[in-house]
């Protein structure tokens, strides 16, 4: 009966070891390690329970100790693009902006973007404008100081 045991247990290491290689976060591993260990105490032929309590205790201090460290690791960080840094900046309308015919474009901070109006309305060349949002490739623009 202990060589079963052993298999189950290998097959279960392997399993999650395979689940982990296929993720790109440390999401088994733990299990796997604690698989590895009721395997070794299933071939010195521990009863049953034993395997199954070594299993959950070493899976979880597997957890607990290297949780923080593994979410450090793989830690994303957003990067910032350029495109936020015009929020809130102030643009020149270069072609009329007009919702409905899904048109215009306006220059803020020296390149020019498309843009439509916050609130519906068509804004004429030469105004200026404030961004509100990016939505898309798009400013969301309303006339300054009008808000």
């Amino acid at each position: 009966m202990d060589w079963k045991m052993t298999i189950i247990w290998l097959v279960l290491m392997l399993v999650l070891a395979l689940l982990e290689a296929a993720t790109t976060q440390l999401v088994t591993i733990w299990f796997a390690l604690g698989a590895l260990v009721a395997m070794l105490a299933s071939i010195f032929h521990a009863p049953l329970w034993l395997q199954v309590l070594l299993f959950a205790v070493v899976s979880a201090a597997a957890l607990v100790l290297t949780r923080p460290l593994a979410k450090k690791l793989t830690k994303t960080t957003k990067v910032p693009t350029n495109a936020d840094r015009v929020l809130g900046r102030t643009g020149v309308v270069q072609d009329a902006v007009d919702n409905t015919a899904a048109s215009g474009t306006i220059l803020v901070d020296g390149a020019v973007w498309s843009a439509r109006s916050a609130d519906g309305s068509p804004i004429p060349a030469g105004t200026r404008v404030t961004v509100e949002r990016i939505e898309g490739v798009k400013c969301i623009v309303s006339v300054e100081g009008k808000e």
